[in-house]
């Protein structure tokens, strides 16, 4: 399994976990067919101007759920288990992610995005199993990091499905780095294809993915200050309202 770094510069059944109980409090965003989705020939939207995503008309197009809903369902719910809820959690968001980044797939390519760049000119690396970081395309350092990620989801040690398999030691770290490559992840759209996005009418979606999964993070401490301050502009005008 791999890792990432970053720097600044250029159905539940008989004999396995029920997460019925938890996977009731998580919004229904998972139908592609929700999102309405225009042909990639797009014009530039009217917020085409630096930090397009910080545009009133831009930021305060969400889907149903306030920044206080989503809050109420990143918390933990009374009697839940912690792991049982982060894994569930996790499940959802990597789902919604892979979503948003496969109807980009055509528009982020290695030509248009030699660079897995972020917000603040952050440029992401990927560090493979012999610890060597490497460059590699937004594209690239996206499959790298969704493929992780589905590796660890169909890990039956990592994310258990028996009633009786305990989760590891160490488990919400696992559940820190795979927040974090979904964090990178949807920091990429923002930075390189929210006007595409926009053009795209996916921006609401896109929003409204990256708050609930910032406010989980904030809610269990899974991302850094020096990962998420580059987008805290764009965090602050999502939360607030």
């Amino acid at each position: 399994m791999g890792g990432c770094q970053s720097s600044s510069g250029a159905a539940e059944s008989e004999g396995t976990h029920t997460l019925t109980h938890a996977t009731a409090h998580l919004p229904n965003l998972s139908d592609i067919s929700l999102f309405n989705l225009k042909n990639n020939n797009w014009q530039a939207p009217v917020c085409g101007v630096k930090k397009p995503y910080l545009h009133p008309e831009c930021v305060s197009e969400r889907l149903s759920q306030s920044s206080t809903d989503l809050l109420m369902l990143s918390v933990l719910p009374h009697g839940l288990d912690l792991n049982e809820w982060m894994a569930t959690n996790t499940i959802a968001f990597f789902q919604l992610v892979t979503l948003i980044s496969s109807a980009l797939s055509e528009l982020c390519s290695s030509s248009s995005c030699p660079k897995a760049t972020g917000p603040g000119d952050r440029v992401y690396f990927w560090t493979d199993e012999s610890g060597r970081k490497l460059k590699c395309s937004a594209p690239l350092y996206t499959d790298y990091a969704l493929s992780y990620i589905q590796e660890l989801l169909s890990d039956e040690d990592v994310f258990p499905v028996r009633a009786d398999a305990d989760f590891p030691v160490g488990f919400p770290f696992l559940v820190e780095k795979v927040c974090l490559l979904m964090f990178r992840t949807l920091a990429h759209l923002y930075c390189e294809h929210y006007t595409q996005l926009v053009a795209m009418e996916m921006h609401p979606h896109l929003n409204t993915v990256f708050t609930h999964l910032v406010l989980f993070c904030q809610s269990f401490n899974l991302l850094e200050p020096q990962e998420t301050e580059p987008l805290q502009d764009l965090i602050t005008a999502l939360t607030r309202s």
